[in-house]
C-alpha cells in the first residue's frame, strides 16, 4: 500500500458547523474514513437544526437545547475534534506534500489535507436610516432568535420586512403570541422567487383572514426610533407604521469570503459540480453558499435553501474526499409552516408557463402544479400532502402527468400516476 503524503495525513478541515458540516462528518465516518476530521465553527453552539428557529421556538413550543443534532458524547465517540467559537481568519489550501492550514481568531493554526467549505449564508442587512437602533432583528441563528424570542414577549406591534418563508413565518408565530403583525414586501406578491402567482395570493389572503396585514409593492424607507430603540418604519410611499419590534427576513448573501481568498470559482455563491466539487482539487463545498447545476436537468446553475439539500450536498460531498462520485438525481423539497398553514414544495418551478390548480384555495386545501409545456416542473401543495408526495415521486421517476388530467381534482394524483408509469412501461416493451 502506497504511503499518505503528510497533506492526506493532516485529514479532513469542515469549515462551518451547520446541517451540512455535520453531514459531510458523518458521512466520512459512515463511508470508513478514519482520517482526522475537524469540524469548526463559529457559533457557541454545536450543530443544531434550523428549521424550528423561525416556527416553534419563536413561540415557546421548542426550546434551544432541543434542536440539538448530536449531543457532545457523540463526537467523541466519532473521533470528531469539534471546535466552537472560533472563525477563519486566513486560509490557505495544500500544495504538493504540504498541507493546507487555516489560521482561526483565536490564533489556532488547523492544517488540513482535505478541505470542506459549508460556511453557509448571512442575512441581508436592512440598508435605510435608522436600521441599526435596538429592536430590529435578524432571524438566521439560534441566539437571533432566542433574543428575538425575548423580545417578541415585551411587544405588541410587529413590523415584518419581506414576505418571503422566513418573514411570513415569523408573522404566523408573532399572531400565535396575540401581536399585532404587519408584513411589507417590496415585490407585487409574496414569496415571488418561490411560488407562482396563485399561491401567492392565496398566501396573501390567509395571513389576512387570520389578523395579519400584509402591505406590497412598497419597502422601508427609514426606522423611526426614540431613546434609541424603535418606534414604527416609514414606507417609500410615505406611510408609517408604527412599531416596537421589526424583524427583518430580506434574503441572505451566501458566504464566499475564504473561497474568494484561496481563488475558487464563485458566482451568486461558491460554484460546484453535481458532486459538490469546487474549482480546487480536494476541496469541497454544500449548502446555502453554494450554486450548483440544477438538481434534476443538470442545466442552469441554481441556490438551494433547504435542508434537504444541506444533507444531501454534504453526503455528496464526503463521497467526493474519498473519490467515490456517485450523485443519482434527486428531486429538490421544501417546506414552509406558518401557523395552521403548511406549504409543501417538490421541484422547481422557474421557467413555467402553466399553473394547473388543483382544488379550491377557499378550503385551504389545495395544490398548484408547474409546467413548462407538457412539462411537468414542480408542485406547491398546501395542506394537501398527497399531492405533494405524488409530483414528487413522478418527478424522480421522470414520468409525465398530464395537465389536462392533473386539473381535475376528483382524480387522485397517484391514480394518473400509475396510469402514465404503465403507459410509458409499455411504450418502452
Amino acid at each position: 500500500m502506497a504511503e499518505k503524503s503528510g497533506s492526506e495525513d493532516a485529514g479532513t478541515l469542515i469549515i462551518g458547523a451547520g446541517q451540512t458540516g455535520l453531514q459531510v462528518a458523518c458521512s466520512l465516518r459512515d463511508l470508513g474514513d478514519a482520517r482526522k476530521i475537524t469540524l469548526l465553527g463559529e457559533e457557541p453552539h454545536a450543530p443544531y437544526s434550523r428549521p424550528a428557529l423561525s416556527k416553534e421556538l419563536l413561540t415557546g413550543e421548542a426550546e434551544p437545547e432541543s434542536l440539538s443534532l448530536r449531543n457532545k458524547d457523540w463526537f467523541i465517540q466519532s473521533g470528531i475534534d469539534l471546535v466552537l467559537r472560533e472563525q477563519v481568519v486566513n486560509l490557505r489550501l495544500p500544495d504538493g506534500e504540504a498541507p493546507g492550514c487555516a489560521t482561526t481568531s483565536a490564533g489556532r493554526d488547523l492544517p488540513f489535507g482535505r478541505l470542506a467549505l459549508t460556511v453557509g449564508a448571512a442575512p441581508r442587512r436592512l440598508d435605510v436610516p435608522g436600521a441599526a437602533v435596538a429592536g430590529v432583528c435578524y432571524l438566521r441563528d439560534l441566539n437571533q432568535a432566542v433574543e428575538l424570542r425575548r423580545r417578541l414577549g415585551g411587544s405588541r406591534r410587529v413590523v415584518v420586512v419581506g414576505g418571503g418563508f422566513i418573514g411570513l413565518e415569523a408573522a404566523a408565530a408573532a399572531r400565535a403570541l396575540g401581536k399585532d403583525v404587519t408584513v411589507v414586501e417590496v415585490e407585487d406578491r409574496l414569496i415571488p422567487r418561490a411560488i407562482g402567482p396563485a399561491m401567492s395570493e392565496f398566501l396573501r389572503a390567509a395571513h389576512q383572514r387570520r389578523g395579519t396585514t400584509v402591505v406590497l409593492s412598497t419597502g422601508v424607507a427609514a426606522v423611526d426610533s426614540s431613546a434609541g430603540r424603535v418606534t414604527g418604519v416609514f414606507l417609500r410611499d410615505g406611510a408609517r407604521l408604527p412599531a416596537d419590534l421589526v424583524v427583518v427576513g430580506v434574503g441572505v448573501l451566501p458566504r464566499i469570503e475564504l473561497a474568494q481568498q484561496v481563488g475558487l470559482a464563485c458566482d451568486g455563491g461558491i460554484v460546484v459540480d453535481r458532486y459538490a466539487r469546487t474549482s480546487a482539487a480536494g476541496v469541497v463545498a454544500g449548502g446555502d453558499c453554494t450554486v450548483l447545476p440544477h438538481p434534476l436537468t443538470g442545466q442552469g446553475m441554481v441556490r438551494l435553501e433547504s435542508v434537504q439539500n444541506a444533507a444531501t450536498q454534504g453526503a455528496l460531498a464526503a463521497a467526493s474526499l474519498l473519490e467515490r462520485c456517485d450523485a443519482t438525481p434527486v428531486v429538490p423539497w421544501f417546506w414552509s409552516t406558518q401557523g395552521d398553514l403548511r406549504l409543501q414544495i417538490a421541484g422547481l418551478a422557474s421557467g413555467f408557463d402553466r399553473e394547473v390548480l388543483r382544488g379550491n384555495p377557499d378550503t385551504e386545501h389545495f395544490s398548484v402544479l408547474y409546467y413548462r409545456g407538457d412539462q411537468l416542473l414542480a408542485v406547491d401543495a398546501m395542506n394537501s400532502p398527497a399531492d405533494y408526495l405524488v409530483v414528487r415521486k413522478a418527478l424522480a421517476q421522470g414520468v409525465a402527468l398530464s395537465a389536462e388530467l392533473a386539473a381535475d381534482a376528483s382524480t387522485p394524483l397517484k391514480a394518473l400516476l400509475s396510469a402514465a408509469a404503465a403507459a410509458a412501461a409499455a411504450a418502452a416493451r
